[in-house]
């Protein structure tokens, strides 16, 4: 009779902490880059986007970029415009930049 310790599947601790600093970094990006830039309503289009945030990522940033960007949103910082792609700060963006 074979032991049941052989066949069992190893599986990651359920609490493991997840890596969130990639997309920490990420979400510094764009704030970075708003607070250069900093007023209700800027508007960070796709090429600002691509040249100042895409084209600096690592693999991992990379990764999480989708991530961060729905955390901003979800957070009120930042507005995704139809085209997924451009953004606009939001008054309460504006706000915490200036704090």
């Amino acid at each position: 009779m074979k032991s049941a310790r052989k066949n069992k599947i190893k599986t990651a601790p359920k609490n493991k902490v997840l890596d969130t600093a990639p997309k920490n970094e990420v979400k510094e990006m764009f704030m970075k880059w708003f607070k250069k830039n900093s007023s209700a309503g800027q508007v960070m289009t796709k090429r600002d986007v691509v040249e100042n945030i895409i084209a600096k990522l690592d693999a991992k940033q990379n990764d999480a970029l989708e991530k961060a960007m729905n955390e901003l949103r979800r957070e009120g910082f930042i507005e995704v415009k139809e085209d997924g792609v451009t953004l606009v700060l939001t008054q309460k963006g504006a706000d915490s930049l200036n704090n």
